[in-house]
């Protein structure tokens, strides 16, 4: 008994001892070797059509300074006040020495969308200043397979398995359009036609999810694939700055706004967010960004410059949800980031952090010149299953990359 006894102990001393040196070494002064960067695009104007109210009477919609779909003036001063504080923050770790970072230390590749490759020099503009730093990606009309997989991807797609999968997550088009009912009743009161002779039902309009013409997508038609370009047309009104009897016609608060944002969050369930459609989304970013994170050659610093999309199913396929401050939950914002840092321990072990960065609306409208009391709001993320340490915010680097590996198609 005593012999059993004193076996017993041992286990669990080794066991203790293990625990004790995996916390001691996420308690340790870690020291910082890469991050992985992926932005959304900054403020733009709307695309053409993007707002749904041509079948609604309305007032004039405010001008925009840049054609449609553009970054406009006042979004770029935003991402280039980003990258400034990003600078800061990367001088302060360590991981950059000097005036202008060499290729080793940064490098920028974004979709082709003239917003992306603008928002990429944009940052770069605050990232590096005086500086020469490369916007790299493919030739103008090319599509990107990082960015917009589904449209060339060779990747087989199974519209049936995809649609299932939309069903599961969402619960089916017609909960959606249920759960959002609030939202789509607020957004009525905005346009004005809740108070029209015959007043408008937006949550009324039949919803259906089906395979895409090209079959290659999925297709959602229905209150939440037509109005959420509207809320984000009237969220991009106010982070650009316009007069607030301009946003939203004078009839959208701050507060309403992100209520409203909803609608637009509500749209990546359909198509970034399902399992079957993160994976394929997501997929070959998600291996390219693995890769970078396992690769000692490659730089300190990666950036992405994509979409909302991106942004929402990368997350998703890490099976974490971005909730910016001040923005509704799950809702990308312009100018956000999800970001992967690598870290190294003591005894040379790695380990990754996974986060989510943004600046509030205010700060956006405002142009604020980001301080430590007043910078974009850092929001850790958990992998789920992820965590061997004591610290939670932690996860060994060759189970992130694993993880990404075995979830990503592409």
């Amino acid at each position: 008994m005593m012999r059993r006894m004193l076996g017993w102990l041992a286990v669990v001393a080794v066991a203790a001892s293990a625990a004790g040196d995996a916390a001691a070494q996420t308690r340790a002064p870690l020291t910082l070797e890469k991050v992985v960067l992926l932005y959304r695009h900054g403020v733009r104007a709307p695309l053409e059509s993007e707002a749904a109210i041509d079948d609604l009477p309305h007032a004039p919609l405010p001008a925009w300074p840049v054609s449609p779909s553009l970054l406009t003036p006042h979004g770029a001063e935003a991402l280039r006040r980003i990258g400034s504080w990003r600078r800061a923050r990367f001088q302060r770790s360590g991981l950059w020495r000097g005036r202008c970072p060499a290729a080793r230390d940064l490098a920028i590749w974004t979709n082709t969308a003239a917003r992306t490759i603008a928002s990429g020099a944009a940052l770069a503009n605050g990232l590096a200043p005086g500086c020469t730093v490369p916007i790299g990606h493919l030739a103008d009309g090319q599509t990107d397979p990082l960015f917009e997989p589904m449209r060339i991807s060779p990747m087989p797609f199974d519209g049936a398995a995809a649609i299932a999968s939309v069903q599961a997550y969402t619960g089916g088009v017609a909960a959606m359009t249920a759960r959002n009912a609030a939202a789509l009743r607020e957004m009525a009161h905005v346009l004005g036609c809740d108070r029209a002779p015959a007043p408008c039902d937006l949550a009324a309009v039949p919803a259906t999810v089906s395979v895409g013409d090209d079959g290659r997508d999925v297709a959602l038609t229905g209150p939440i694939r037509r109005y959420s370009g509207t809320a984000q047309v009237l969220l991009l009104e106010y982070l650009e700055g316009l007069p607030m009897a301009q946003v939203g016609w004078g009839r959208a608060t701050p507060a309403a706004l992100k209520r409203l944002a909803v609608l637009h969050a509500a749209l990546f369930d359909v198509y970034a967010r399902p399992p079957y459609m993160a994976a394929r989304v997501a997929g070959p970013l998600a291996l390219r960004i693995a890769a970078l994170l396992r690769s000692p050659a490659a730089p300190k610093v990666s950036i992405f410059m994509g979409h909302d999309t991106n942004v929402a199913a990368l997350s998703a396929l890490l099976g974490v949800q971005v909730t910016a401050r001040d923005y509704a939950p799950g809702d990308p914002p312009p100018g956000g980031a999800l970001g992967i840092e690598v870290l190294r321990d003591g005894r040379g072990h790695r380990w990754a952090r996974l986060f989510f960065e943004s600046a509030n609306p205010e700060q956006i409208r405002h142009l604020v010149r980001f301080s430590d009391g007043d910078a974009p709001a850092r929001q850790i993320l958990n992998v789920p299953g992820c965590s061997r340490a004591r610290r939670h915010d932690l996860c060994p680097l060759a189970t992130l990359t694993e993880l990404i590996e075995r979830r990503a198609v592409g």
